[in-house]
């Protein structure tokens, strides 16, 4: 395949350079004048590496799935780069465009929404083939049988259209879709929020499973931390339209170092009543992305804020991104265990689908 280097040596799959997305607000009808920018994605940097579950966290509005349909080049970046195993995307056109398009899919919110309703599940799996000029008639159909298997439903579902099946089944066929062209990397953008818990916890497990027989590459938006906290490796923090922490799942939990984080990590209830207001919950609004605050753009919110956070906006630095990171006073609450019963439910139905405890 021209333009990009299928081979990869099990290292880094995707690395995102400074990413952004900014979108200009203008003003009147006939003569429009810019009065502003909103800035959707501001500066976003990460890697991704291959077989790894990467999660993007964070409250709504804070610019996940901006950055999830740009590392795909669904929407253009005003700046920065997208690297797939070295060969940025964000240059390519025509074919070599394509052919990267067959290697990285994605696995849409809304598993209705996402499905055209005219066509039939076998024509639906069978669409992205065509467009990839992968295969005969006959070894699509055979395909389509394969994946149909492969995501827990039977051959015959290929006769069926996407209103006859419940809300996990639609997107046990978006999931067979993206895995149609033998994909490298899966953007997953919030792939159960729209799903009961009984039903998050067989697609996120189907997912897990796909992931290791396959050798697939995820990058999850989430916004459920039990979810997160079952199916990542890593998890990247955003507010803002910028990556406030990155850090190992099981490092973030127990050692959260960016006050936001540990305010996302505390606004999960806890059904004891004597661990209730341990830490105090974040106040206020997300400010607006058309005017974002100077300095750190947390620290309207934060109860650390020193005069230096309104002035100097820090760097993502050893993978927190605070002027004091350092030396904040201890997080005061078990975030791995501050679950609300219905989140511990949850859990509790991942580890059992797992063969887990």
């Amino acid at each position: 395949m021209s333009g990009v280097n299928r081979s990869g040596d099990g290292g880094t799959l995707l690395e995102v350079e400074n990413l952004a997305k900014h979108y200009p607000v203008r003003k009147g009808l006939i003569r429009a004048k810019q009065v502003g920018v909103v800035r959707a994605v501001d500066g976003v940097s990460f890697t991704l590496k291959r077989g790894e579950t990467l999660a993007l966290v964070g409250e709504s509005g804070c610019g996940k799935s901006t950055t999830a349909r740009l590392v795909l080049r669904l929407i253009e970046p005003s700046t920065g780069s997208v690297s797939f195993e070295g060969t940025d995307i964000t240059k390519l056109g025509g074919a070599t465009l394509k052919a990267f398009r067959r290697r990285a899919q994605i696995v849409f919110q809304d598993p209705y929404a996402s499905l055209n309703p005219r066509l039939t599940v076998g024509q639906t799996i069978m669409e992205p083939m065509e467009v990839h000029n992968i295969g005969d008639a006959a070894s699509r159909r055979a395909r389509v049988e394969e994946l149909l298997k492969l995501v827990g439903l039977a051959p015959y579902h290929a006769q069926r259209y996407a209103h006859e099946f419940s809300g996990g089944q639609r997107q046990r066929i978006g999931i067979a879709r993206a895995l149609a062209v033998e994909p490298d990397l899966v953007v997953c953008d919030e792939p159960v929020s729209a799903l009961d818990v009984s039903i998050q916890a067989q697609v996120v497990n189907l997912l897990r499973d796909l992931q290791q027989r396959l050798g697939l590459s995820y990058l999850f938006i989430a916004h459920d931390l039990a979810v997160v906290k079952h199916v990542a490796d890593r998890i990247a923090v955003m507010y803002l339209g910028r990556i406030v922490e990155v850090a190992e799942k099981r490092e973030l939990f127990d050692n959260p170092r960016h006050p936001y984080t540990r305010a996302l990590l505390a606004a999960i209830p806890h059904p004891d009543p004597a661990r209730r207001g341990r830490v105090q919950p974040l106040g206020g609004d997300l400010p607006s992305p058309l005017n974002p605050p100077s300095g750190c753009r947390f620290h309207t919110r934060c109860p650390f804020t020193q005069q230096i956070c309104k002035e100097k906006d820090p760097p993502l630095t050893d993978g927190v991104a605070c002027h004091f990171a350092g030396q904040l006073p201890p997080a005061g609450l078990d975030f791995s265990g501050g679950l609300t019963e219905k989140a511990a439910q949850r859990m509790a139905l991942y580890a059992a689908a797992a063969g887990g405890v």
